[in-house]
C-alpha cells in the first residue's frame, strides 16, 4: 500500500511509534472489559449499576488527568526530543498495569481498595498523557512527503492492537475459565502479563538512539495557552468525535451488551474482538486514502456518518440478534476509521512545530479525557437515570456534530503541503 519498500530503519521507527500505544490501550481495554468484575470487587453495592458506575468513574479519573500528563511529556518532547518523551512514557505506564493485577479487593482491605484503584488510574493517566501524541509526531516527522497519513496511522494501529490483545485475552479467559474463576482471580492475569508488552517497548525504544534538539521556544506551555490557543481548540474539536466513538464502540459496548442487552460475556467479548480486527484492517486503508484525497474529506465523511448514524447504530446494537449487533458496531467502526485517516496526520500538520508536542498533547488529551474517556461513565449514568438505552447514541451523535462543524468551517486542507520543520 505504501509506495516505498520498508527498510530495517523504517520498521524500527514504526515499531517505536506503535509499541507504547499497544501497552497503553491493552491496559485500558482490559480494565474496560472487566469493568463489571472490577466494580463488584472494588466498588461493591447492592445495585449492580452503582458498582459499574464506580468502576467506570475510576476509569474516567485516569482520563481527567491526561491533559496534565500531556503537558509534562509534551514539554519534554519540545525541549529534549520526541525520543526522550517516548522512552520515559513507556517505562512509566507499566507500573500501574502490573499493580492493578495484584491489588487486594474491598473485601480484603476495605475502603483502601477503591482508593488504590483510583490512584493507579490517575498515575496511568499522567504517564500516558503524552504517549499517543509523541508517537504520531515522531512517525509523521520521519515520514516521506505525501505518506504522513500512512506513517502516522501506526500509532493508532498500535492502540487497536493493544485493545485487540486485551479483548482477545479476555475472550480466551471467558471461554476457558468458569465464571467463579474469572471473577475471583482470572481477571488479574491480563494485567500482570501486560508487563511483557512494556518490557518489549522499553527494549525497542532504547534502540532508536538519541536526537539533537534545538528548541524554538523556551516556554512551550506558556506559548501553547497563549499564542497558539486557537490551534489547540481547533485540534481538540477535531478529535472529539473519534474519541467518543472509539470508547463507545470498543470499551463501553461490551458492558452495554452484557448489562443492558443481557448478552453472555463470551458473546460480547467475541463480537468486540472481531470488530477490533476489522478496525485494524480499515486503519491503513483510511490512512492511505487520506494521503491521496486529503484530510478534510475523511474528517467530514467520518463525522457525518457518526452524527447522523449513531442512533440507528445503537438501535441495532440494542437488538437481541448478534448479527444486527454486529452491523451496528460495524457502522460505528467505519466512522471511527474514516475519522482516524484524516485526523491522525492533521493533528500534527495543524499544530505549529514550536509547540507541536505540548500543543497536541493538550488538545488531544482534553478531547480524549473529558469527552472520550468519560463516555462509558456518561452512557451508564444516562441509562441509569432515564432507562432509555438509546441516549448513549445521542451523546455519540453530538460528538460527531462538533467535529463535523469544525471540519467543514474551521479546518484547512493540510495533506499536500510540506510539514513545518520540527525544532
Amino acid at each position: 500500500m505504501t509506495p516505498t519498500k520498508p527498510t530495517a530503519s523504517t520498521i524500527r521507527v514504526l515499531l517505536a511509534g506503535l509499541i507504547g500505544n499497544v501497552m497503553e490501550w491493552y491496559d485500558f481495554a482490559v480494565y474496560g472489559y472487566f469493568a463489571t468484575v472490577i466494580g463488584r470487587e472494588f466498588f461493591p453495592s447492592s445495585d449492580p449499576a452503582s458498582s459499574l458506575i464506580g468502576a467506570f468513574g475510576a476509569f474516567a479519573a485516569g482520563f481527567l488527568v491526561r491533559p496534565l500528563g500531556g503537558v509534562v511529556f509534551g514539554r519534554i518532547g519540545d525541549l529534549f526530543g520526541r525520543r526522550r518523551a517516548l522512552s520515559l512514557s513507556v517505562m512509566a505506564m507499566a507500573i500501574p498495569t502490573v499493580l492493578m493485577g495484584v491489588l487486594p479487593t474491598h473485601q480484603q482491605i476495605g475502603v483502601a481498595a477503591p482508593i488504590a484503584v483510583v490512584v493507579l488510574r490517575l498515575i496511568q493517566g499522567l504517564s500516558v498523557g503524552g504517549e499517543y501524541t509523541s508517537s504520531i509526531i515522531f512517525l509523521s516527522e520521519h515520514a516521506p512527503q505525501r505518506q504522513r497519513g500512512f506513517y502516522a496511522i501506526w500509532g493508532l494501529w498500535g492502540s487497536v492492537l493493544g485493545m485487540l490483545l486485551g479483548s482477545g485475552f479476555g475472550d480466551l479467559l471467558a471461554h476457558t475459565l468458569t465464571p467463579d474463576q474469572l471473577g475471583s482471580w482470572g481477571w488479574r492475569l491480563p494485567f500482570v502479563l501486560g508487563a511483557l508488552v512494556a518490557f518489549t517497548g522499553i527494549v525497542i525504544r532504547q534502540g532508536i538512539g538519541a536526537e539533537v534538539i534545538e528548541p524554538k521556544v523556551r516556554a512551550p506551555v506558556r506559548e501553547t495557552f497563549g499564542r497558539y490557543r486557537l490551534q489547540v481548540l481547533q485540534v481538540m474539536a477535531l478529535n472529539i468525535a473519534s474519541s467518543v466513538g472509539y470508547y463507545a464502540t470498543f470499551v463501553y459496548a461490551v458492558s452495554y451488551l452484557e448489562d443492558i442487552d443481557n448478552f453472555r460475556d463470551t458473546t460480547a467479548l467475541s463480537l468486540n474482538t472481531g470488530i477490533l480486527a476489522v478496525l485494524l484492517l480499515l486503519y491503513p486503508i483510511a490512512a492511505w486514502l487520506s494521503d491521496r484525497i486529503g484530510r478534510k474529506p475523511m474528517l467530514i465523511s467520518g463525522s457525518a456518518l457518526m452524527c447522523f448514524g449513531a442512533l440507528s447504530f445503537f438501535d441495532l446494537m440494542h437488538s437481541t440478534d448478534p448479527q444486527l449487533v454486529l452491523r451496528g458496531e460495524l457502522g460505528l467502526t467505519i466512522a471511527v476509521a474514516l475519522l482516524a485517516g484524516g485526523k491522525n496526520p492533521a493533528n500534527v500538520e495543524l499544530m505549529p512545530a514550536a509547540v507541536r508536542c505540548t500543543g497536541l498533547a493538550v488538545a488531544f488529551n482534553i478531547a480524549e479525557g473529558y469527552f472520550g474517556g468519560t463516555t462509558p461513565l456518561i452512557a451508564t449514568w444516562l441509562i441509569s437515570r432515564t432507562g432509555n438505552p438509546m441516549l448513549p447514541g445521542a451523546w455519540v451523535a453530538l460528538a460527531g456534530l462538533i467535529t463535523l462543524i469544525t471540519a467543514v468551517f474551521f479546518t484547512r486542507e493540510t495533506a499536500f503541503r510540506p510539514l513545518e520543520e520540527s525544532p
